[in-house]
This record gives C-alpha cells, structure tokens and sequence, in this order.
C-alpha cells in the first residue's frame, strides 16, 4: 500500500525479512527461536512492534494450541493452552476468538477502549504501554485458522503501510509455522499412542515389518483383578472411569522413574525400563519396583476414597522380570505394532498371574530380585506354564 502516514514510522522493507525466512528460517525447528529472530529483525527493520504472538492449534490430550509470546526486553515464551481456556473469560470474547471464528484481521485503537464492549486483554495491553493491536489470521494448507499478534507501543501505533508489510509477512510465517505444527503433531501422536522412546524409533526410520533390535530391560506386566466382573456390574462410564484411574496413577509412577508404557491390552499394561549404556542393570530393575510400591501404595490411598463412597477398590497385581527382549514391528504388511517379544516377556505376564494366589500385589522373577536391594522374600518354586523348570518367586515382605 502507499507511503506511511505523516508523522509514524518511516519506511521499512518488509522483503529482506521474507527472503530470510524462505533461505533460513524454515531450517529453524523452534518455533521459540523463530518469533525471536522475526522480532528482532523487524526491529532492526525500524517496525515499531512491541510484542508479537503466534498461536496455533494442535492435536493433544491436554493442550489445544501452542502459543508464544515476544515482548521487547522480556525474550519469548511457550505457553501450552490447555482445551479447558476455550471455555474460559481468557478466550471467550476475546480478539483471539473472534479472529479464529471470522477468519478476519482484527485491528484495535489501545488509547480509545470502550469499558463495556472491549475484552480485558486489551486493557491489560494498554496498561502495559501498549497503543496499538493488529491480529491476522494465519490460514494452513487445510483451512485451519490461527493467530498472528502484533502490538506497538508507538505513540502513533501502526500506519497502513506497516500493516500491509506485517500482512506479507504473515503468509510466509503461516507456511513455515505449519510445517513446525505438522512436525509436533506426528511427534505428539507417536508419543501419545506408542511412547516417546518408540515414536523416536519409528520417527527415525524403523517402520518396516521386522525392523527392530534386542534390547535388555527391566520388564513391568500387571493386570486389574475381577475385570470381567466389573464390568458387568458397573455402568460404562464408571468403568472406564475406573479404568483411567488405575492407568493414570500407575503411568505417573512409573514415568517419574524413566518408564515407558508400551501397550495397553484391555486393562493390562506392559511397561519396560531400559537398560542402557547410561542405565545399569540395577538402576532400571531399582527404578521398576520404587515405581511399583508408589504405584501401590498411591492406590491404596485412593481406595480408601472409593470404600467410603461404596465404590468397587482398584485391585492389580504386578509381574516384575529382568532380560532381552525383540524391540519392533510385528503385525501385517500395512498395519503394525510396535512391542516388546520374548520369553522375558511371557515370564512377566505369568508372575503378574502368581500375584493372586500368593496374595501379594507384586511377584518378581529370581533375576530381577537379585539386582534390587529391596529386601525381597522368597515364596519358593513354581511351575510356570510355558517354562520348562520351576522359577523361584520373590515378593515384597
């Protein structure tokens, strides 16, 4: 558009800025790093921007958009926005949501607010120096809307030929922004569904059926009591209620200790703990049954709860077991699971099965016993199916 108005800023060339997106910034994988370079170029540029923000949606179990925020003098921040804030006074009416829900720019005077039709943010802005608010929507590839802010605290505010730069600019911060939002995703997903360790794997090229590797880990197989049971007799949404309890605090525990929850199999869950060059032996076998009595005893608590509200207790048992395992995909040519396989495996499944009748809530392998410093006690040999000798059965006294 034409020249700046009389009196703002004087001309600035947006160009340069794109060119070093096109050439460079799309290498940078932090979006962080990204709005930290873009702020600091248009301010050498000579653009009066006091703070920016990008937001963009994302697929998450707890968080619905990503959004950072540069102020001049105070650096970049992330700030993960949980789906709760869609339903709060933070978004509600706010600019942000009429961008998103119109699909327009959205440009506000800070110094001629009306109390009874602007939203606080603005206000809040104002209080902290700024003068003048320009959002535009960044449009993805498959019409996803999200934000981009900028504020100036510029006594004149922007003219037009600022904000016809910013809205150049926008388009290529939209299409270098998506990549990073697609990237997070994949990453998100994977995580979400299979693990961070094994999303590494899969990210880094182990996709074909067969790939894998032996590894040695201290192997965690435990199992709700009385499933069939309950869930006859509980209604639906109180059984899977029950369900994301039992998973919830055994993963907390667990993960707090540098386990990964591989597979979910009905109300089972197979967790491993690596042994690693930086992982001995005894660190991961220490690491699985300090998860295992938290794991235990965080339930126990929480069943005291449920007792006294006459709901069903969360009962489980433990397997604990130590040895190599395969660590990749089975399953058909188009549709994989990435697991652990092995006899080690197996064993843990079946101590899990012995936690029942040696009324105990964990039962570990002789092998995994003999690496903890845990005292353990000694329930004596075993037949278990699918092993040729008898296997000594250790608990927790």
């Amino acid at each position: 558009m034409g020249s700046p108005e009389c009196g703002q800023s004087p001309a600035w060339s947006v160009e340069p800025i794109i060119e070093w997106c096109m050439r460079e910034g799309r290498f940078i994988k932090s979006t962080k790093t990204f709005l930290e370079m873009i702020a600091q170029r248009l301010s050498d540029a000579g653009a009066h921007v006091w703070r920016l923000r990008v937001s963009y949606k994302t697929l998450h179990p707890l968080v619905t958009a990503w959004a950072y925020t540069w102020q001049r003098g105070k650096g970049c921040e992330e700030l993960r926005v949980g789906h709760e804030v869609l339903n709060s006074d933070v978004f509600l009416g706010s600019p942000i949501q009429w961008v998103y829900e119109n699909e327009r720019e959205y440009r506000r005077n800070l110094l001629t607010l009306d109390p009874d039709t602007d939203h606080r943010l603005l206000f809040e802005l104002r209080d902290a120096g700024g003068t003048d608010y320009f959002a535009i929507p960044l449009v993805f590839s498959d019409g996803q809307v999200n934000v981009f802010v900028l504020t100036s605290d510029s006594s004149g505010g922007f003219t037009e030929y600022d904000c016809d730069n910013f809205r150049k600019l926008a388009h290529y911060i939209a299409s270098i922004l998506e990549i990073e939002s697609r990237r997070r995703i994949t990453r998100t997903l994977l995580n979400t569904y299979v693990g961070p360790r094994t999303g590494d794997r899969i990210l880094n090229g182990l996709v074909k059926r067969g790939d894998g590797e032996e590894i040695r880990a201290a192997l965690w197989f435990s199992d709700l009591r009385d499933f069939t049971q309950l869930t006859e007799a509980l209604p639906p949404s109180e059984m899977l209620a029950m369900l994301n309890e039992y998973f919830e605090f055994i993963s907390a525990a667990v993960t707090a200790r540098g386990g990964e929850v591989l597979r979910f199999i009905g109300d089972a869950m197979l967790i491993v703990f690596p042994i690693t060059d930086g992982i001995s032996r005894e660190s991961a076998c220490k690491a699985a049954v300090d998860a295992a009595i938290d794991a235990l005893d965080t339930i126990a608590t929480l069943n005291h709860t449920r007792r006294r509200r006459g709901i069903p207790e969360i009962r489980f048992g433990i397997g604990l077991h130590e040895g190599k395992v395969v660590y990749g995909n089975v399953g058909a040519m188009d549709r994989l699971n990435f697991t652990v396989m092995g006899p080690a495996v197996n064993l843990a499944a079946r101590l899990e099965g012995l936690t029942k009748t040696l009324d105990s809530g964990v039962a570990m392998s002789a092998e995994f016993a003999a690496a903890i410093d845990t005292e353990t006690e000694s329930r004596g040999f075993h037949s278990i199916k699918g092993i040729d000798r008898k296997q000594e059965v250790f608990v927790l006294p």
